[in-house]
């Protein structure tokens, strides 16, 4: 069968987004000894960046229905690599955390706009695939970022010229007719109970996706785990759950029905978050597992 570069961007694009985003997480306790500060001030740079991506991503949709899809993408992309080398270079917290905050309005455009382009140019009977690929990339992304951050942040400029490159222009997109249609047309989207429920999802899932990993780190580097760097790193391995299971959420949901789908994940959200509370590492590592495979799942209903 024959690669469709098209959906090797898409994969590409969340995969650099999910990438920018959770690079420094396993390396939060090594920045507060580095840093000289406590857990609270050095996990405002995970903070500052979810709370840019919060005030970007309801205006990310009106821009891009001006400018077009790729074009967004691959402008974000590219813009991003300067607070990222911005970040490398910080002096102090608080310069981190202003570069963090750049880092993360920078990145709706990207895996946003790449939810809505595969909404755009696959026929509808493919969406659920295609998006499934999209969450692979994603997940990677999120994996390699609290993994190995380093080596891969050198090697961000090729990856934008990757989606620049097998992204076509679009091809079903129709131009809005100015921002201020576009910004009207997403404000009668807040009358929609369903979409206004979908929207509680995904802050959910983001709010306690960043949280409880920010707090495994800093649990299991202190007593009586004194984990390093590297074994916090490896200990997000457990995210390839959510990427094992994003190729089958769309079976999934058929079979279930959304709306039992989201209560079982939930559940199971849950149970994750309980067990992190237990001593023993076998249990702290099913924990993120148990949410992993939830992240993937809500990404996909998002």
């Amino acid at each position: 069968m024959p690669v469709d570069p098209r959906q090797v961007a898409i994969a590409v694009a969340g995969f650099c987004a999910f990438l920018n985003l959770y690079s420094p997480q396993a390396l939060l306790p090594a920045l507060a000894r580095e840093f000289g500060v406590g857990p609270a001030e050095i996990s405002s740079i995970m903070t500052a960046s979810a709370l840019a991506i919060a005030l970007t991503a309801p205006f990310t949709g009106a821009i891009a229905d001006v400018l077009g899809r790729k074009r967004v993408i691959g402008a974000a992309m590219l813009a991003v690599v300067v607070p990222m080398i911005g970040a490398a270079l910080a002096a102090d917290v608080p310069q981190l955390i202003a570069w963090r905050f750049l880092q993360g309005l920078l990145l709706p455009p990207i895996f946003a706009v790449a939810v809505a382009y595969v909404g755009d140019e696959w026929p509808a009977r493919d969406v659920a695939r295609v998006a499934g690929i999209y969450i692979v990339g994603a997940s990677l992304g999120g994996f390699c970022g609290r993994l190995i951050p380093g080596v891969l942040g050198d090697l961000v400029g090729w990856r934008a010229a990757i989606v620049a490159l097998l992204l076509p222009r679009e091809t079903r997109f129709v131009r809005s007719e100015g921002l201020f249609a576009s910004a009207r047309q997403m404000l009668r989207h807040l009358k929609n109970p369903q979409l206004l429920a979908t929207y509680a999802i995904g802050f959910g899932v983001l709010f306690n996706f960043i949280a409880v990993f920010t707090y495994v780190s800093f649990h299991l580097a202190g007593p009586p785990y004194y984990f390093s760097s590297t074994l916090l790193g490896l200990i997000f391995v457990t995210y390839l759950g959510g990427t094992a299971i994003a190729p089958v959420t769309g079976w999934m949901v058929a079979r279930l029905g959304r709306r039992r789908f989201v209560l079982a994940v939930i559940v199971a959200w849950a149970a994750g978050t309980v067990s992190l509370l237990a001593p023993p590492i076998a249990a702290i590592i099913a924990g993120p597992r148990l949410r992993d495979v939830r992240h993937a799942r809500a990404n996909y209903l998002d």
